[in-house]
């Protein structure tokens, strides 16, 4: 067995899909140490700067001498705080939502929103560009999976027209993790609404960022929208809020359901409290901070008018993710290497991640970078692009 591993993991090698894990030796930054060489990383989700910000490094220190290291527990046993209380009625306040209800992770909570809401019995429809972890919770369920094409609203229509099963699920990123693009969250519901079904947006890359407080994909509904029965919300917050975890934020019956029927919340221990109290700072770090996403969009215009004369198509997005399309996964390949040879960290994406002939370079951003940091890339890539 450990042969048939090795030889899998060597075709992998050759196919160049191998994937390795760079150990980073201090915090995390737009300047790190790998190995003792230093990096100009643009391949982080730490959008807003604040994963290695002062106020919340003591507020995790002021969270473990108020409530200990670890949970001990799950939510349901005894693992659930009062800071984990306090941050899922602030996460439910801060997005316009009835209720809230932490995970450990981004994954955990779409397994457990997707399994417990539907099954056999029922139908899931997908944007074809949604997330793994979506992907993943609708195998998962049983339920009959339908992918629509990407945004493509008219196919999701005639697809919910057609349907009668018990309950209709439509799940979508809300900001597209490999293309930067948004998904139509207005329309979305619109449709939901129409045919009674139920709409999980996948927020991790737009909290924080999108609206003017940084509430994320939902800042353009009215509040009669957000009002709707058929909306449920996950963001994660490792990204933007610079910590660890996820929340879903619904209507309360089914925020009761998944506390009842989530097997990734009920079945595992709960995540450490003293995050949950450094997150409660993250919120208002991000309300308060408008300057972080005022910053964010000067270096992602900066980005895109430096970099359209590139003979490589630069996607369309107005969100830090900025996807520097290559085509072929070889000439991915070569800039990664050769932007690392001049200490630029930017990662090469391959097919399975994206399709076949969609290779590209994902450039993320963040309110950390400088204007210095973004010419030092576009440069960089001008040179390239004459070899």
């Amino acid at each position: 067995m450990l042969a048939d591993l090795s030889e899998a993991l060597q075709q992998r090698q050759q196919q160049g899909l191998y994937r390795s894990r760079p150990v980073l030796e201090g915090p995390q930054s737009p300047h790190v140490t790998i190995d003792g060489r230093e990096f100009l990383a643009f391949c982080s989700n730490d959008y807003l700067g604040l994963a290695n910000h002062p106020a919340l490094i003591e507020a995790i220190a002021e969270g473990a001498r108020r409530y200990g290291v670890g949970s001990g527990a799950s939510h349901l046993i005894s693992g659930h705080s009062q800071a984990h209380h306090m941050l899922e009625q602030a996460l439910a306040a801060f997005v316009g939502l009835p209720r809230a209800l932490l995970f450990s992770t981004g994954y955990m909570a779409n397994l457990a929103a997707v399994t417990a809401l539907v099954g056999r019995e029922d139908v899931i429809f997908a944007d074809r560009l949604n997330h793994a972890s979506l992907n993943d919770a609708a195998l998962l369920s049983r339920a009959r999976f339908i992918r629509y094409p990407h945004l493509d609203l008219a196919t999701l229509e005639k697809q919910l027209e057609k349907t009668d099963a018990r309950r209709k699920l439509v799940i979508t990123d809300a900001v597209f993790s490999m293309d930067g693009d948004t998904a139509p969250v207005a329309g979305l519901l619109a449709l939901c609404r129409r045919f009674d079904a139920w709409l999980l947006l996948d927020d991790a890359h737009g909290f924080g960022v999108l609206g003017e407080r940084g509430s994320g994909s939902l800042y353009s509904l009215q509040q009669e929208e957000r009002a709707a029965p058929h909306l449920i919300y996950m963001a994660t917050l490792g990204k933007a809020a610079g910590v660890s975890g996820a929340f879903v934020a619904a209507q309360a019956p089914v925020i009761e359901t998944l506390i009842q029927h989530g097997r990734t919340y009920g079945y595992t221990t709960a995540a450490a409290p003293l995050l949950a109290h450094a997150l409660l700072t993250s919120l208002q770090l991000i309300e308060q901070h408008s300057w972080r996403r005022e910053q964010l969009a000067r270096l992602i215009g900066r980005l895109r008018n430096n970099l359209q004369p590139l003979p490589w198509q630069l996607l369309p997005s107005e969100t830090p993710i900025q996807p520097l399309l290559t085509g072929e996964s070889q000439e991915a390949v070569r800039l990664d290497l050769a932007l690392r040879e001049q200490g630029i960290w930017v990662p090469a994406i391959r097919p399975p991640t994206v399709p076949e002939g969609r290779a590209r370079l994902r450039i993320s951003l963040s309110a950390a970078h400088t204007e210095t940091d973004i010419d030092r890339l576009s440069v960089a890539l001008h040179a390239l692009a004459r070899h």
